[in-house]
């Protein structure tokens, strides 16, 4: 079996739980590739240098049955992650190295434990869908993936006009800041601060959110996911930017953009079985009495 592990380079890495963690791969006779970014982390945790050939770049090759991605760090590690694989059909799992963590439930002193259940086969995966958006983009000449969120917003002083259409029919004029169409995985990232619902990720829907709407009754609106979105942006002075996850990209004046459920899924998995609900009620502190 394979493992493929991405991370950020930072600094605050403790040395003890990367060598805990390659010393467990070593016992579970794990193959393994690391992300440039992350190799020099490695090296200084463990003493040695990491091959070449056990180093990749921006795109993963086709990998062999078996193969998971360990993500080490928060949820923005894991999106970034994500689109290296490129929409390859292999399970991802979060360590939670960050803070609030949505998507990385696995503890990160607890490596031995989700190591043995991906060499045991025990992990349980989750598909999860993505949004494809094709558009005015002026660096980008193919379509674009995001696991959580597609926002289009202002960059100067100015408010945007962001005409909004599902399946040709107008939905409104949204004038504001912006607007995000985000997945049921992303309902708990930048659509919940902008005031949308907490989805399960099972569902087949979109959320279409205002980004500080001019008209407060302008409220997120929730919609098939096998719908077809457009967005038409009109500046006014100010330029607007779009964003996929993590991702941002300077968008043509006028731009228009379709927005649609990919065909390519993650396969998200949840180490120890942890549910949805488990880690909302965990992360949320719903139930905990803050009166005392």
């Amino acid at each position: 079996m394979k493992i493929i592990l991405f991370s950020r380079n930072r600094p605050d890495r403790p040395d003890e739980e990367l060598r805990r963690l390659f010393e467990t791969l070593a016992r579970h006779r794990f193959d393994y590739l690391v992300n440039e970014e992350f190799a020099p982390a490695v090296a200084r945790a463990t003493g040695a240098a990491v091959p070449a050939d056990k180093v990749y770049g921006e795109r993963l090759g086709p990998q062999p049955e078996g193969t998971a991605m360990i993500c080490y760090g928060g949820d923005g590690t894991l999106l970034e992650g994500v689109h290296r694989l490129a929409g390859a059909p292999i399970p991802v799992v979060g360590i939670n190295a960050g803070h609030l963590g949505f998507l990385t439930g696995g503890p990160s002193d607890d490596t031995e434990q989700l190591l043995g259940q991906i060499a045991r086969g025990e992990l349980a995966v989750e598909p999860r869908s993505m949004l494809e958006v094709r558009g005015d983009f002026l660096a980008a000449d193919r379509p674009l993936l995001a696991l959580n969120e597609f926002t289009v917003q202002r960059h100067g002083a100015d408010m945007l006009s962001v005409e909004t259409y599902v399946d040709g029919q107008m939905v409104a004029t949204y004038r504001g800041d912006g607007v995000i169409v985000s997945t049921p995985t992303g309902s708990t990232a930048y659509s919940l601060s902008a005031g949308g619902p907490v989805v399960a990720p099972s569902c087949a829907c979109f959320i279409i959110s205002p980004l500080a709407p001019h008209n407060f009754a302008m409220r997120p609106v929730v919609v098939p996911d096998d719908s077809r979105i457009e967005l038409r942006v009109h500046e006014r002075r100010s330029d607007a930017f779009a964003t996929l996850d993590n991702r941002s990209y300077s968008i043509a004046p006028g731009a228009t953009f379709a927005v649609r459920r990919a065909e390519t899924r993650i396969f998200l998995a949840m180490p120890h079985n942890i549910s949805f609900y488990d880690t909302l009620r965990n992360k949320m502190m719903w139930g905990i009495d803050l009166r005392s």
